[in-house]
């Protein structure tokens, strides 16, 4: 990749806290001893690029595809995510997930879904009681007339 293309990839990752490198193999083996990330010691052959977030992992795969498509120069051979080794059909399939927020905001209008229909349930109870008194009400006043 050219230093401008280079540049463009990391400036698309920064916008969302991601960490671009470019390392050695050697130091990435290394690096990777005695870590979850020494399963993936058998891929650091030829250049290797790692990519570093803290935060959800789904947006930084989105992120580095969404750049390999554009740019077929860079080629994403397996990665590691939350520990786990993947292979490119894994983080493939991890891309179309959704995103944490969007998991989080998902499961938010599940609960005050719930809780509106538990509401409701008992907004219901409560008023069919009060018209079986208003009922019995209007029964015993004519019975008594």
């Amino acid at each position: 990749m050219t230093v401008a293309e280079l540049s463009a990839f990391r400036s698309l990752l920064r916008q969302e806290d991601i960490k671009y490198r470019v390392v050695k193999n050697t130091l990435a083996t290394i690096a990777s001893r005695g870590t979850p990330v020494s399963v993936a010691q058998d891929s650091f052959k030829g250049p290797i690029g790692v990519v570093i977030s803290y935060d959800d992992p789904v947006l930084t795969v989105k992120r580095v595809l969404e750049y390999s498509k554009k740019n077929e120069k860079l080629k994403v051979s397996s990665g590691i995510i939350e520990g786990k080794f993947c292979m490119v059909d894994d983080i493939k399939a991890v891309a179309e997930l959704p995103s944490a927020k969007v998991l989080l905001s998902m499961i938010a209008g599940s609960f005050q879904a719930s809780i509106g229909k538990f509401a409701a349930a008992l907004s219901a109870t409560i008023n069919s009681f009060a018209y079986a008194m208003n009922a019995l009400k209007i029964k015993k006043e004519s019975v008594s007339e």
